[in-house]
């Protein structure tokens, strides 16, 4: 994404935490470099099933992330987001994941929900025009109206 940011906060995390946050951050360096409908398909697909996350937990998580990787503490914002979603899911949740614009400067952003709000992010993020989210509530809705396959 392109949204200019400070350094996000890093702090020292014991070992478990930082293998764990680790095992999140890889994969995302990975999913960043694909297609945005990709992205949005894998992303739905690991988060089917998970309870909605809530705020501290992923304000912790993001923290996590960020401290074992320059990239999602710095100019990563994509890959941060879809960390943050992963480590989510490791434990079981999953916020809600968002990826937008600002059209005057042009602006894109990618970043995590949580009881409404947005997660560790400036309050400009709640005037972005929304492309791409991932929610575990709605997405779990939507499934449960669509018609299955299967009798």
């Amino acid at each position: 994404m392109s949204a200019p940011v400070l350094a996000e906060l890093r702090e020292r995390i014991g070992w478990r935490r930082s293998l764990v946050a680790r095992l999140a951050t890889g994969p995302a360096f990975v999913l960043a470099a694909l297609p945005p409908a990709v992205i949005r398909r894998v992303l739905v697909a690991v988060t089917a099933g998970a309870r909605p996350a809530n705020a501290a937990d992923t304000a912790r998580w993001r923290t996590d992330v960020n401290s074992v990787s320059r990239r999602c503490a710095g100019q990563g914002c994509l890959q941060r987001s879809i960390a943050v979603v992963l480590l989510a899911r490791l434990h079981g949740s999953a916020p809600t994941w968002r990826t937008g614009f600002r059209p005057d400067p042009f602006v894109a952003h990618a970043w995590v929900e949580a009881d409404g709000a947005p997660v560790g992010e400036p309050p400009a993020v709640a005037h972005f025009h929304t492309v791409l989210t991932v929610s575990p509530t709605a997405d779990a809705e939507r499934s449960r109206r669509s018609p299955s396959w299967r009798a």
